[in-house]
């Protein structure tokens, strides 16, 4: 399990936006994966890539967030599925493998491993999910 910086190019995606307590992310990950199957085939968004979480750093125990996929082109909001994009820039990243029940320790691995180093998080931080339970995890420096 390494860290590693790299850096990012910029990504359209198709999200659902939403300010969610820690308790009721599972739920809100399941509302939204269900809006956007529905949605997504009737957008002209090209082709549709991974799954993505983007998020904010943590206030009050609340994650304002996007969930949603990456997407080969833009296209015009349809309802709560909107356009967004993940960054261009300098990141930290780390790969995790296995269940997604591992993501914590797997944020927690990123963001002491950025402590050592001695870097700061810019505030913006996405998953990027693969064909299994396995995600890739960014966080943007400052």
């Amino acid at each position: 399990m390494t860290c590693s910086i790299v850096t990012t190019e910029r990504r359209l995606t198709a999200v659902i936006r939403a300010k969610v307590p820690f308790a009721g992310i599972p739920d809100a990950q399941r509302s939204a994966r269900s809006t956007l199957a529905a949605t997504l085939p009737s957008l002209d968004a090209g082709v549709v890539g991974p799954g993505i979480t983007r998020f904010r750093t943590p206030a009050d125990g609340v994650l304002d967030m996007e969930m949603g996929s990456i997407v080969a082109r833009r296209f015009d909001d349809r309802g709560d599925v909107v356009l967004s994009e993940l960054p261009a820039g300098r990141a930290a990243y780390h790969s995790m493998k296995g269940s997604f029940a591992g993501l914590p320790g797997a944020w927690q691995t990123l963001f002491e491993w950025c402590a050592r180093q001695g870097m700061t998080p810019g505030g913006l931080n996405w998953e990027i999910y693969g064909a299994q339970q396995d995600a890739d995890l960014y966080v943007l420096l400052a």
